[in-house]
């Protein structure tokens, strides 16, 4: 971006002379969301950049994707300028030392004592520039341990047992620019305990069991110090004095401690930080202008902390930042505005895939998708974007099926057939909702992240996550009234019960009554519910997490683990006993007969409550799991909703309607009735004849 408004004046000169000229300058005018191929006139959209293959024809969209700011860049920058200044006495394995331990080995100036059971600092010659006492027994460092090593430049105390540092311990050490202290058990550092350390450049204290800060600058006497490593402490709070003359820091690392405090102003001296890490503390909050002196910070990690908020002008300050790290942590008022002027921006990662739209400037985003949706599709899987239509024509043609025929074929239960009818208009629905869910996915087709957000708050959105849930409730208290109906008349046979016309049509207007007043309850409540359909791209509030408001956590579990719980149960208990009952009457009589259908009902009472259970339970177990904070693969959402909530609203029509023994028999005699009308119209005599062998066959069943 910067090449591009340096050379922008004169490639605007030259557009009216070159064509070729014209396409280059076009192919940084992408649109947002989009990222060009190098020089080339192409844009590609976001996941395309980095995602291991090369879309670009000039491979551009592979190049510069690691992500190499902060520490690893500075690193790279001082392994060439050692590289170019390494010396002879560096590169020779003759030891130019007079004394070391007879259990160390030496070559150049260099001693290594790794792994030699030491308890303390051996004595060695005067001119070492390099030791390494790294992997021994040593707890403690004498007051003198050091004396007269003016020249020794880096110091390895890795994996010792080192307690305490006591103050001045390391005076003599002038010259020391490596100083590696980590994997001990330091608990506190001392006032003075690194006098002497003018040249320290680097400080490595990881995995110690600081607790504390001192509350005077660390960099007192330590005026050069540029890399402080102290992850893996147990560091609760910083002051804001403690950094106040580390003027030179380039990486400060504190990840994996205890922080749940930083004071206002901690970091505004260290205006030429490069990578600054807090991740994995326990900071609730972070003070507005915490950031505000950094404006040479290339990389910020602030991810697993349990941050109620970010500030939408907390990275305002911070114009080079171009990687930026959020990861584990839930933003419930995040917004574009955020990220705005982080221009320079290129890697950024959220918990989220749906937090990447509000950052469409930053090539690469992670993670690239969240199991339902991705940076291209509504639906990220192949397979889920063939299977919802192929189970939305199911679904619908299957429930039209039953409502077109048991309108020609006069049942003798007229009240069971409204029952029916009024069933399959419901799972109609279901499909409905996943054709809605098809056409969208193809609408945003190849760009989703950039409408993603405006996809799940719109009103679109809304309505088609009502319709499933209206279809799967209204579905739910049909099939618990019908069998319950059907419980009454088996189970107790001499009670005349029998719900008559108007009482059955009643009962249907009262359902499908509730089932709006259901789904349409977190319109009216929106300070309670939220967006409670547009938390992800399919629109069903089944899933739980931090940002869920606790009314809308309530109310869906309410209707997931109450309502849907209750009536699944009642179901399962009314065919348990229908099917004890008509056991019971079959055992009284020997009739191969009655055994024989004795069979076959409970064959399909099996199916009925197989398919149910089928359905719900793996719904009751997701919507459980969520609310215990069980952390769900995304990818389980998306493939519930697509290939087990409609499982009922598929198998309904087959299983209350087709498989049945009378809809079977008054099938196959309107179909033969249809055939007489036709063979009527062609032969007279011979449609007589056959008319009255149906006849016949009819008075028989």
């Amino acid at each position: 971006m910067k090449l591009f408004l340096i050379i922008l004046p004169s490639l605007f000169q030259a557009v009216t002379k070159s064509l070729l000229v014209h396409s280059r300058l076009d192919s940084y005018a992408c649109p947002l969301g989009q990222f060009p191929c190098g020089n080339l006139s192409v844009c590609l959209p976001q996941l395309l950049h980095c995602n291991g293959e090369k879309d670009c024809d000039n491979g551009a969209d592979e190049e510069n994707c690691v992500d190499n700011s902060g520490w690893l860049q500075i690193l790279d920058d001082m392994q060439q300028t050692k590289g170019s200044r390494a010396t002879e006495e560096e590169k020779t394995p003759v030891c130019v030392l007079d004394r070391f331990p007879k259990e160390c080995q030496c070559w150049g100036r260099t001693i290594d004592c790794t792994g030699q059971n030491l308890r303390t600092v051996p004595w060695v010659s005067s001119n070492v520039t390099k030791l390494l006492l790294q992997h021994n027994e040593i707890q403690a460092i004498l007051p003198h341990a050091f004396a007269g090593l003016s020249k020794l430049k880096m110091l390895f105390l890795s994996h010792n047992n080192i307690t305490e540092l006591k103050p001045r311990v390391f005076q003599d050490l002038r010259h020391l620019e490596w100083l590696m202290l980590d994997n001990n058990r330091i608990a506190k550092i001392l006032p003075a305990t690194f006098v002497g350390l003018k040249s320290l450049y680097f400080l490595y204290m990881l995995n110690n069991s600081l607790s504390s800060m001192p509350n005077t600058s660390i960099c007192a006497e330590m005026p050069k110090l540029s890399w402080l490593e102290l992850e893996g402490n147990q560091i609760h709070t910083l002051r804001s004095s403690v950094f106040q003359e580390c003027s030179t820091f380039t990486v400060l690392i504190l990840r994996r401690n205890k922080i749940k405090w930083i004071q206002e102003g901690a970091f505004s001296k260290l205006n030429r930080l490069v990578e600054l890490d807090l991740s994995n503390n326990r900071l609730e909050e972070l003070p507005p202008s915490l950031f505000s002196n950094l404006q040479d910070l290339q990389q910020l990690n602030i991810s697993y902390n349990p941050l109620r908020q970010i500030f939408a002008n907390q990275f305002d300050s911070l114009p080079h930042l171009r990687s930026l790290s959020i990861e584990g942590l839930e933003i419930p008022n995040v917004q574009t505005r955020m990220f705005q002027k982080l221009t320079n921006l290129s890697h950024i990662y959220f918990k989220k895939f749906q937090y990447c739209s509000y950052s469409p400037h930053v090539r690469s985003c992670k993670p690239n998708t969240d199991g339902i949706s991705s940076f291209e599709n509504l639906l990220a899987n192949i397979i889920l974007r063939v299977f919802v239509w192929v189970i939305a024509c199911v679904t619908c043609f299957g429930n039209l099926f039953v409502i077109f025929m048991r309108s020609f074929i006069v049942m003798e239960n007229s009240q069971h057939t409204m029952a029916i009818k009024s069933l399959c208009c419901a799972d109609c629905l279901m499909g409905i909702y996943l054709f809605f869910i098809g056409a969208f996915d193809l609408k945003f087709s190849g760009e989703y992240n950039k409408h993603a957000q405006v996809w799940m708050a719109s009103i679109q959105c809304q309505l088609v996550g009502s319709l499933a849930m209206l279809s799967s409730e209204v579905s739910v208290l049909l099939l618990t009234y019908m069998t319950l109906e059907k419980y009454l008349c088996i189970v107790f046979p001499f009670s005349h019960y029998g719900a008559g016309k108007k009482q059955t049509l009643s009962m249907l207007i009262v359902i499908w009554l509730l089932g709006f007043s259901l789904t349409l309850v977190p319109f009216w409540c929106k300070e309670s519910f939220g967006d409670y359909y547009g938390r992800n791209g399919m629109c069903f509030p089944l899933q739980s997490d931090e940002t869920e408001r606790p009314g809308a956590r309530g109310y869906s579990t309410g209707i997931f683990l109450g309502l849907n719980l209750i009536a699944f149960v009642t179901i399962v208990f009314a065919y348990t006993s229908m099917f004890y009952s008509i056991h019971t009457t079959a055992t009284k009589t020997a009739e191969r007969s009655v055994f024989s259908r004795e069979v076959a009902i409970a064959k399909r009472f099996f199916f009925i409550v197989f398919t149910d259970a089928l359905c719900w339970i793996p719904i009751f177990l997701l919507k459980l799991l969520s609310l215990l904070q069980v952390e769900i693969p995304d990818t389980v959402t998306s493939w519930v909703v697509i290939f087990i909530l409609p499982i009922n609203s598929a198998l309904n029509p087959i299983l209350y309607t087709m498989t049945t023994t009378p809809f079977q028999e008054k099938l196959k005699l309107y179909l033969q009735k249809k055939q007489l009308q036709q063979l009527s119209l062609q032969d007279p005599e011979e449609s007589r004849k056959s008319f009255t062998l149906v006849s016949i066959h009819t008075s028989n069943s």
